[in-house]
């Protein structure tokens, strides 16, 4: 199975900026979409950024502008660029992906990275 680790998590001001990376151990073009997901303390997992097999994307309203999802298909990984950094973006982030799995839809996980936005 294949495994994603993220990394670039840490602590930024407001306004600031951070660049996560996903790196998956196999090929990313197999999945039927990948995308990242942001827990805050006390919520729900939420997709903040999604990137589809066909390279659409989409965004949760309270980021679009600020981050951009990308992918290296390449080099088998998924970034999300993330600009003008609020407190309420502070969360731990998740990198997703979807893939059939005996004709149905698979989650893979990667572990998390914190992203703090304090002053």
């Amino acid at each position: 199975q294949v495994e994603l680790v993220e990394s670039g998590g840490g602590l930024v001001q407001p306004g600031g900026s951070l660049r996560l990376s996903c790196a998956a151990s196999g090929r990313i073009s197999r999945f039927l979409l990948m995308a990242w997901y942001g827990q805050a303390p006390g919520k729900q997992r939420e997709m903040v950024a999604v990137i589809k097999q066909s390279g659409i994307t989409n965004y949760v309203d309270s980021v679009k502008g600020r981050f951009t999802i990308s992918r290296d298909i390449a080099e088998n990984t998924v970034s999300l660029q993330m600009n003008s950094l609020k407190p309420e973006d502070t969360a731990v982030y998740y990198c997703n992906a979807k893939e059939m799995r005996f004709g149905e839809i698979a989650d893979i996980w990667g572990q998390g990275t914190q992203v703090t936005v304090s002053s």
